[in-house]
């Protein structure tokens, strides 16, 4: 999986790409983890549009930066996932806990 990121106004947009699974996800939280020391922004952003995989190993991901995010007062929200990402998404119901923008929801 790779990790790119933009930063503006208080918010880090992450980008993911590749698969995310057991393998990438420890490597990939790491890099998010110094994205967030890095900036401290208000708002943290998961951008999926370019996963092309994730399996529940995402979800853990995902829960981590969310709770890293509101211990420090800020916010994390899912942008654009991808169709099988979504399928992830949707099946942990993990959207009453953060949100989920845009994306393929089929």
């Amino acid at each position: 999986m790779k990790v790119t990121a933009n930063y503006s106004a208080g918010r880090l947009t992450i980008h993911l790409s590749g698969e995310l699974d057991h393998h990438s996800a420890r490597e990939g939280l790491g890099e998010i983890d110094q994205l967030l020391d890095e900036y401290m922004p208000r708002d943290a952003v998961l951008d999926m549009s370019g996963l092309t995989f994730m399996d529940s190993a995402g979800l853990a991901l995902i829960l981590k930066t969310e709770r890293r995010m509101r211990r420090s007062g800020g916010r994390a929200a899912i942008a654009n996932p991808a169709r099988q990402p979504s399928r992830v998404l949707e099946a942990s119901g993990i959207e009453r806990k953060i949100p989920v923008i845009g994306g393929s929801r089929t």
